[in-house]
């Protein structure tokens, strides 16, 4: 993994670990609970990518990095959550930090990998996802990304600026950084604005 998306990953790594940490705190988890759902945020989307790639074993549980990461985001999140909380939305704020960098780290792995950009696009949205998904299951409330504000639709925008940036030959590190960027202002402003996608009505 290049430097430079190694470091993004890392970022999103302790982005994702401190939003399953400030859920973790607030459901009344013990220390070890917070770590685990720490890590479980941290790690379960890139776990699926390098899984799907094939990249086995996944470089979050070979590379010593990400446990550490983690760990020090759920120690942070358990000793200091006072101080956390007093962040506007904290989980929310942490999560679309996450939900960006993991987007967009994905998808560059996945057209590093050789897949076709619909795929890499494709899975750039499930690395950015999975980690969600994994910290919302174990705290028990329903996964953020089957609910109405914009989640995974803005993680799909961060992958398709990456891989269509990439296929007109755009350096990179630009695009890494305003792929991330968007889908965190998408994320935001949907939480902010209200922006979501239409919701299922069953009749009575």
């Amino acid at each position: 993994m290049h430097p430079f998306v190694f470091a993004l990953d890392l970022l999103g790594t302790f982005a994702f670990a401190l939003s399953g940490a400030t859920l973790g705190v607030r459901k009344h988890f013990d220390l070890f609970g917070v770590l685990v759902i720490s890590f479980a945020a941290a790690v379960s989307g890139g776990i699926a990518r390098d899984l799907m790639l094939g990249a086995t074993p996944p470089v979050a549980v070979a590379s010593w990095p990400y446990l550490a990461v983690s760990c020090m985001a759920g120690l942070i999140g358990f000793y200091n959550g006072p101080t956390v909380e007093r962040l506007r939305n904290p989980v929310q704020l942490f999560d679309a930090i996450g939900l960006g960098l993991f987007a967009v780290t994905g998808a560059s792995k996945a057209l590093a990998w050789g897949l076709e950009p619909v795929g890499a696009v494709l899975l750039g949205m499930f690395t950015g996802i999975g980690g969600g998904i994994a910290r919302d299951i174990i705290a028990n409330r329903i996964p953020v990304v089957f609910q109405a504000d914009l989640y995974a639709v803005a993680a799909l925008a961060g992958a398709v600026v990456v891989v269509g940036g990439r296929s007109l030959g755009l350096p990179p590190g630009p695009l890494l950084v305003g792929g991330a960027a968007l889908v965190i202002f998408l994320r935001l402003m949907a939480l902010r604005r209200g922006w979501q996608l239409p919701v299922a009505r069953p009749r009575d």
